[in-house]
């Protein structure tokens, strides 16, 4: 609410999927602070323009006054969420307050999380003239937003949400563009609205792009990225690419769409934006009958028997309805953009354990090999319609998954053969050797190159990153394979799982201090344990032989499959250190080791029987 932009023209929607009274309440408490947090934003042109952001960081301006009403406004915010996290905590709210908003007597005993009436309220209305800050100026539109949700009928998850939530809007304010951010993210740059609109509004090239793309950036990664959750390398330079053939695919978070090309319509060369859309509505008077209006674009049976889900707003029926959403847009005629400012235009909570990343990557992965199993494959949907180079570039993510079939053969394959005494590569004196050590090692090398010129990522980090990519591939990317795989052949259906970003204060001290937390699945470290004790084992056993045959003989035969195992027992360092060293809940339990370990064993008799 606090954008740089004219408040007379910004409109600000929360979908509370929920539908909960609590977040109700929070929002209207929300809307009182806004009275006075903007006007303080505008007057000192403050960055960031979030308030939990902006008061964790530090303030650096002389200006004594603004020190003073910064101290004041700081009391003012933590006032309120003490209110909220009061009545939070006691999980219902007071009578005495419900009285404050109108909208508090949406909610009866009976609605649940799972079921409860469309609920559209309009806590300020921008039209309104009295809608006023403390100092006189007027303040955005803020809507509240719950869609309505029955058992009885399938809500689509997140794409049905903002499919609610793109209906809702036109009958309330119809701006031209949307944007759209995840809940777990905020603004960092106050003219990110005006930076995206420069795209949008090119009197040249202006009139064929649907969406401006903003990076998606995590405030919370660790020096060294335990996780290997930064996306720079995605970011400075993949979706940077993309550019050149006709634009980024529609990653979820962070982007300026055109309200008509979200809705289905192609693009055409005699196309026009009609700018002036929406900036007339209803008077004040009439806001009851504009929320129920926009009430009954919110239930479960309007979208039946109609196009919403296929060729209208968001895409149904894929686990990435993002990229789906964006293909098809794109698919249609219009264009799209990267941006990247130095300034970030959001940040959001990236995963702060293993089993958050690991979820998280899964619905990514199975999402996206989803579409390439499908109709929608770029190389089918996607011929005649987008260049060559953009189907191309969609693939890099759609195999993302299918990545771990390969992964899984070169991590036990060539080592269970060093076992056996199997030579799978050309030996040192063969010419072919080449080709396969500068495989080995230039791929490496240009990995590590192009992480440290992104000036994001650390040694350390990039060495980080090889971990999390074997660890990703061998559970996350192959659990969705199976699950693309198992959908796409009708044995099962298509679920939603959210990523949580919360954790433990334990597990939170041990993120901080970098310290990798094993709170995933027991089948999950079972396969991320066997793979490193296997290889463990392997290479010990060349050792050994080795140490009796000679090095010389050895290496000659093996000398690609040791440096190949070496380097897997290298990356899984930290694999050994929560076996054996680690005495905390985030170690490995002793139950899941003594198990894989019995296997790794009973795998070594029988290959080398």
């Amino acid at each position: 609410m606090a954008y740089n932009y004219p408040p007379e023209k910004l409109s600000v929607y929360l979908s509370d999927d929920g539908g909960s009274i609590l977040t109700f309440y929070a929002m209207w408490e929300a809307s009182q602070f806004a009275k006075h947090w903007i006007p303080f934003c505008k007057r000192y042109k403050l960055e960031p323009r979030a308030p939990a952001a902006y008061f964790s960081s530090s303030d650096n301006s002389s200006d004594m006054s603004h020190h003073e009403e910064r101290l004041s406004m700081k009391i003012l915010y933590e006032e309120m969420t003490s209110r909220v996290d009061a009545i939070v905590e006691s999980g219902k709210v007071p009578e005495e307050l419900k009285a404050n908003h109108k909208g508090f007597s949406q909610w009866k005993s009976e609605m649940t999380s799972k079921k409860h009436p469309p609920i559209v309220q309009i806590l300020i209305d921008g039209k309104d003239p009295n809608a006023l800050d403390n100092v006189g100026n007027a303040l955005p539109t803020f809507v509240y937003m719950a869609r309505e949700k029955n058992p009885e009928y399938h809500h689509n998850f997140k794409a049905g949400a903002m499919n609610s939530l793109l209906r809702v809007s036109s009958v309330i304010s119809n701006s031209p563009i949307i944007l759209n951010v995840d809940c777990d993210m905020y603004s960092k740059n106050s003219d990110s609205i005006r930076d995206a609109l420069c795209f949008f509004l090119d009197e040249e090239k202006g009139c064929d792009i649907a969406f401006v793309q903003y990076p998606q950036n995590y405030n919370n990664i660790t020096k060294n990225d335990t996780y290997g959750n930064t996306l720079s390398i995605m970011n400075e330079v993949d979706l940077c690419g993309f550019d050149s053939w006709g634009g980024p695919p529609y990653i979820g978070t962070g982007c300026f769409h055109r309200r008509e090309s979200l809705c289905g319509m192609k693009y055409t060369k005699d196309y026009k934006e009609d700018w002036n859309r929406g900036s007339e509505r209803n008077p004040p008077d009439d806001i009851r009958k504009l929320e129920e209006k926009a009430e009954s674009l919110a239930t479960c049976t309007y979208e039946l028997n109609t196009l919403w889900g296929h060729e209208v707003g968001l895409k149904y029926g894929v686990a990435v309805e993002d990229v789906m959403t964006g293909l098809m847009i794109q698919c249609r005629g219009w264009k799209s953009v990267y941006y990247n400012p130095p300034q970030k235009g959001f940040l959001g909570v990236g995963p702060t354990t293993l089993a958050q990343t690991i979820l998280q990557h899964k619905r990514w992965g199975e999402g996206n090999l989803q579409i390439f199993l499908s109709k929608y494959c770029t190389f089918i949907y996607g011929h005649g319609k987008i260049k060559l180079g953009l189907q191309i570039a969609y693939c890099i993510n759609n195999l993302w998954a299918a990545n771990s079939v390969p992964t899984l053969y070169y991590v036990i394959v060539p080592s269970l053969s060093l076992l056996r005494g199997i030579s799978l590569f050309p030996k040192m004196t063969s010419p072919w050797f080449i080709p396969f050590s500068y495989v080995m090692v230039g791929k490496q090398t240009y990995s590590l190159i192009e992480a440290l010129l992104t000036r994001e990522i650390t040694v350390q980090g990039w060495w980080n990153i090889q971990r999390m990519w074997l660890i990703k591939r061998l559970t996350s990317y192959l659990y969705g394979t199976l699950a693309a795989l198992s959908k796409i052949l009708g044995v099962s259906k298509m679920g939603f799982t959210i990523s949580a970003k919360i954790s433990g204060e334990d597990a939170s001290k041990r993120y901080e201090q970098e310290i990798m937390e094993f709170d995933a699945s027991s089948l999950t470290l079972a396969v991320i344990e066997f793979v490193a004790l296997l290889n463990l084992a392997c290479l010990v056993c060349a050792t050994s032989r080795a140490v009796m045959r000679g090095w010389a003989i050895v290496l000659e035969m093996y000398f690609l499959q040791i440096l190949l195992c070496g380097l897997v027992v290298a990356i899984n360092v930290a694999i050994y250190e929560g076996l054996l060293l680690r005495k905390d809940k985030g170690s490995i339990p002793w139950s899941v080791t003594l198990t894989t370990l019995g296997f790794v064993m009973l795998v070594s008799l029988v290959s080398r029987v």
